[in-house]
């Protein structure tokens, strides 16, 4: 169970902090409710969720040696590419949906250079695709911001880096 204050990884909402923790009677049924924020949001957003949920995936966040690992794992190829785009749309969607962080970043490692090599050459990158890469890349790389106590702006100049010395930007 999770504590207020703690910052955790929900849904496509990204990084929220629970607010509270609190009993909630909805349709004659009291259950135990997080209420969280984005923390994009700025308190504009509060959800409320109860706290044995097993529809909707919260994670904790990770440490800063998984975040080292994921960082590194740039310097690697990501995952395989389907030259079918709605089956490797939906491989994709599967695995992000899986909330593991280190395949995540393989598929955004994959997304980022596909997105170079389509500019590369002037072609233009899916729409789907581009818009995967961007929600994807923003909740991971806040999360690894975070884990290594550093900004978002840092994460994305250390993963082009790893890609340019990879030879590939």
């Amino acid at each position: 169970m999770f504590t207020i204050g703690d910052l955790v990884i929900y849904s496509s909402h990204g990084i929220c902090k629970i607010d509270d923790i609190c009993d909630k009677t909805i349709f004659g049924t009291t259950k135990k409710y997080y209420v969280l924020h984005p923390m994009e949001d700025d308190h504009q957003l509060t959800i409320s969720t109860p706290v044995n949920n097993d529809k909707v995936m919260m994670l904790e966040l990770i440490d800063r040696e998984e975040a080292q690992q994921i960082l590194d794992s740039f310097h690697h190829p990501g995952v395989e590419w389907n030259t079918n785009h709605h089956e490797r749309f939906q491989q994709y969607s599967t695995i992000i949906k899986t909330g593991d962080r280190k395949e995540i970043a393989k598929v955004i490692n994959t997304l980022i250079r596909k997105k170079i090599e389509a500019e590369r050459n002037e072609r233009k990158f899916y729409e789907r695709e581009s818009g995967m890469l961007k929600e994807t890349k923003q909740i991971l790389f806040e999360e690894l911001a975070i884990s290594l106590d550093t900004t978002f702006e840092k994460i994305n100049e250390m993963v082009l880096r790893s890609l340019k010395e990879a030879e590939l930007v």
